[in-house]
């Protein structure tokens, strides 16, 4: 399983023109092969009426799946750009289908290279691309007097003090990234003189979107 990784939770839609052609850039997260075909086929469906549905997807842990078309736009110029802006974010899970309504003027290999990675990239922009992370979730419960030396090293380290609990002690609920837990029990044991202040509760992942975290189950 992945601890750190960047993809999308939801579906959504951008458009934009290009010498009066429209292209409306899907995307959707999806988890097999199926799920992306099958999505594809819905966009084909929906705008049976179009020029062109061209698409990319990109799906594993090591991206191990990925596949576009172009649809009929000259070879290289339509479904490349839109698993290459997937390939360099490093999106996974994700399939991209960018539909074009041809608007009569030609815009050249070169300009809808272009079109197509912007279409692929503002669909992107509009679902949020999220980075999920896999923590560590831990009670450190310190009495009042050590809690300042504890907070402060808990941040220094740039972990996530996600809440903190007043009661006769002070509780403080804490996320740790995978790779750093080790370092994190050893650092909490330093700093308390060897008391097994702190408890592992469980695993899951945080989500980061826009600056701020959210919280799901690993």
């Amino acid at each position: 399983m992945l601890k750190k990784y960047k993809t999308i939770l939801e579906q959504a839609e951008a458009e934009i023109s290009e010498k009066k052609s429209r292209f409306i850039a899907t995307v959707r997260p999806v988890k097999t092969e199926e799920e992306a075909r099958a999505f594809i086929e819905e966009m084909k469906k929906k705008y049976w009426d179009a020029t062109h549905n061209v698409f990319a997807y990109q799906i594993g842990e090591r991206n191990e799946i990925q596949r576009f078309s172009d649809d009929g736009e000259p070879q290289g110029t339509a479904g490349m750009p839109i698993l290459n802006v997937l390939k360099g974010e490093d999106i996974k899970d994700t399939a991209i289908v960018v539909t074009r309504y041809f608007g009569g003027t030609l815009l050249g290999t070169g300009g809808l290279v272009r079109a197509y990675g912007k279409s692929a990239k503002e669909g992107l922009l509009a679902a949020g691309i999220a980075e999920l992370v896999l923590y560590g979730r831990y009670h450190v419960t310190v009495p009042y007097t050590e809690s300042g030396k504890v907070q402060y090293e808990i941040l220094q380290a740039g972990h996530v003090l996600h809440d903190t609990i007043y009661t006769d002690q002070v509780q403080f609920v804490v996320l740790v990234e995978a790779e750093q837990e080790e370092a994190f029990t050893k650092q909490m044991t330093d700093v308390l003189k060897g008391k097994q202040a702190t408890e592992k509760v469980d695993a899951l992942f945080g989500v980061w979107q826009n600056g701020s975290l959210s919280l799901l189950e690993a």
